[in-house]
């Protein structure tokens, strides 16, 4: 599209929301922050998945948001995740996106209510009226109950700052259907870290990581190596990274990450519920170890 907005290519870090017993821990979350940038990630989201943002409440949001913006200080780009089953509260979360500083939005599928196509395509349009932000839709149907498929892009062809799509189905072949029928219409990034070299191969433009919390720079490393042409090297470490990611999915994200970065001492060991603490914390502290964090 003539006037996309461009967002960053290669490993872009979903990151923990740090918790203390009743608020956040602010100082945690910079020196993670800090962490990520200093090892070569491209981007940063705040308020993913892997940040526990359905328990955020919204001062909290603020607070996060516009803390990390001043924390990275223009070094990578901020991408704020804003969506929810309520159209009307996804707007109002993206505009406070955009007035405390994010560079772009992720934007998850309704979950629970679902939606028709038609439907889907109404409520995205409506978040891409209040902001002049690039917005990055999130397919994620093992989480939603709605698997986000090509009619709905072609609804949203003409919605010009609706520019990428964060694939976590689980199926590259979903990715290749994205990129066939749109071309570089639509950015597509892996959703899911195991699946990040197979993306890239047909035309993806990176990741949004949840592992990147605890092994940037490999994460990061992966990717260039990709978009340097030195295959065998990005191959190698995707295959290294196998057990490890594989781990880290062993229970329902963000648990196994959180986790593993209470025991390399960048955050403390707490969730909110409906998240809970890990019930396999000596095999995670047992993978941390075989890989040098610990």
């Amino acid at each position: 599209m003539k006037n996309k907005k461009e967002l960053p290519r290669g490993c872009i870090t979903a990151i923990v929301t740090p918790f203390t017993e009743d608020g956040i821990d602010i100082n945690a979350y910079g020196d993670i922050i800090d962490f990520q940038i200093e090892s070569g990630v491209n981007g940063i989201v705040v308020l993913g998945t892997t940040g526990e943002s359905p328990t955020v409440d919204e001062g909290e949001r603020r607070e996060l948001i516009s803390f990390a913006k001043e924390r990275i200080g223009g070094r990578v780009p901020l991408i704020v995740g804003t969506g929810s089953n309520n159209t009307k509260r996804t707007q109002n979360y993206t505009r406070d996106a955009e007035k405390y500083g994010a560079d772009g939005i992720l934007a998850v599928t309704p979950y629970y209510n679902k939606a028709s196509i038609n439907g889907l395509i109404e409520h995205y349009k409506e978040i891409a009226s209040v902001t002049s932000l690039p917005i990055i839709l999130y397919n994620v149907p093992s989480r939603t109950g709605l698997d986000m498929g090509t009619p709905t892009l072609e609804g949203l062809y003409d919605t010009e700052n609706i520019v990428a799509v964060k694939e976590a189905s689980g199926n590259v072949l979903r990715s290749e259907k994205i990129l066939n029928a749109f071309g570089d219409r639509y950015d597509v990034y892996s959703g899911c870290d195991e699946l990040t070299l197979p993306i890239l191969s047909i035309g993806g433009k990176g990741v949004i990581s949840a592992v990147g919390n605890i092994v940037p720079n490999e994460m990061s490393a992966l990717c260039q190596a990709f978009f340097d042409g030195n295959i065998k090297k990005s191959a190698e470490l995707q295959l290294y990274l196998y057990d490890l990611i594989d781990e880290m999915f062993a229970e329902v994200n963000p648990i196994p990450v959180k986790t593993a970065l209470s025991l390399m001492g960048k955050c403390k060991d707490i969730f909110r519920l409906p998240i809970c603490p890990s019930t396999r914390k000596e095999k995670i502290k047992e993978i941390l170890s075989r890989y040098n964090l610990i």
